[in-house]
């Protein structure tokens, strides 16, 4: 097939792009190259043999001309960061998804399948078991409790609930970026079914492995801990180090998008695409620290993210019904990402550059005991 990967130079676009032309696809990358997130232009990893074209998905002429010809399209094309400017998300993330199909309509065009990128930020806090047995989707952590340093999700009776694997059925974001993707997705979904475009949305959770931006302030845990043990710095783990993560190998996510190219049951659904299995932010920073080989401790300051999630761990079991299955461990994701540190040049500034951000937006918080 002929496809086209919107946001094609990013991290998953890219290796996406890879497994596309390894099984003999013929591949159109579209991406604006946005800084910070490509600080340095066009990526030295893209292939030759991809077309590559430098534009912007909310172009309407330039959408309509890499379209031409297309007969699938892996909608990847993303804005996320801790930026507060709110409009830009719905602007990327929903307005350029709507244009997608809009052109599709409009040019009759024979798309035979799109795969649009989603996120695990679509389910928020997760589902959590009460006391009582019930499951409960909780709001996000008032800031008030946060600064108390109680850290824990309570029920209704003030007991610490317990986190439990989120399916693709609960949708109740706290943030912008959450809340654009949950309107991609019914854009694509509905608007996929109502003009008969197979469509499908997957909800990637915390994605790891070479090619991340440096420079992206929402890149996670990998590249932070990684950054900070190459320059033999102490890591900084947020709250009590015990919250629940959800870490997918980049592999494992291409090979899910492949899947649901592919396969026809997975038309106008959405899929977790995760690691199978929480670990905590702890578990995660001896992880690296083992791979690194170094004798550095995190730090644990009692600060904390405002707007984190406690605990979130997805429910892969609906896309593992395709026969799909996670095959990497956290340990591969960070050897990978660890060759391909090795491999950079320039990169003194970065952590600095990240520390810098976050603390300008106000993300970063002291918990007062």
């Amino acid at each position: 097939m002929k496809c086209l990967v919107t946001g094609g130079a990013g991290f998953i676009g890219s290796h996406t792009v890879d497994a596309l032309l390894a099984r003999g696809d013929t591949v159109r990358i579209l991406d604006n190259l946005q800084k910070p997130v490509h600080q340095k232009g066009k990526p030295a990893y893209l292939p030759a043999a991809a077309e590559f074209v430098e534009g912007d998905v909310r172009d309407r002429a330039t959408l309509r001309a890499c379209l031409a010809g297309v007969d699938a399209v892996f909608h990847l094309a993303a804005y996320q960061d801790y930026l507060p400017d709110f409009h830009t998300f719905f602007d990327v993330n929903v307005t350029a998804t709507a244009l997608l199909y809009e052109l599709i309509v409009a040019d009759k065009l024979p798309i035979k399948k799109v795969v649009v990128a989603s996120s695990q930020a679509v389910a928020g806090e997760g589902l959590y078991r009460a006391g009582d047995g019930r499951t409960f989707c909780p709001n996000t952590r008032a800031i008030e409790q946060l600064e108390r340093g109680t850290w824990e999700i309570g029920d209704a009776d003030g007991c610490a609930a317990v986190a439990v694997p989120t399916p693709e059925t609960v949708a109740n974001p706290w943030n912008a970026y959450g809340m654009s993707k949950l309107a991609e997705e019914m854009v694509a979904i509905r608007l996929g079914q109502r003009y008969g475009i197979p469509s499908v949305a997957m909800r990637y959770s915390i994605v790891q492995g070479p090619r991340q931006s440096f420079y992206n302030a929402y890149s996670g845990a990998c590249r932070i801990f990684c950054l900070s043990l190459y320059f033999d710095k102490a890591p900084v783990v947020y709250e009590d180090g015990q919250q629940l993560r959800d870490y997918v190998n980049i592999h494992d996510v291409v090979a899910a998008n492949l899947r649901v190219l592919d396969d026809p049951r997975a038309e106008y659904h959405v899929y977790n695409v995760g690691g199978g299995r929480g670990y905590t932010v702890s578990e995660f920073a001896e992880i690296v620290r083992r791979v690194f080989d170094k004798q550095i401790t995190p730090s644990m300051p009692g600060k904390f993210r405002f707007g984190d999630t406690r605990h979130i761990v997805s429910d892969i079991s609906a896309l593992q019904a395709l026969g799909w299955a996670p095959r990497h461990t956290p340990e591969e994701s960070v050897r990978e990402y660890l060759e391909y540190l090795r491999h950079q040049t320039d990169i003194e500034d970065i952590l600095a550059y990240a520390q810098k951000m976050m603390q300008s937006l106000n993300v970063v918080r002291d918990a007062r005991k």
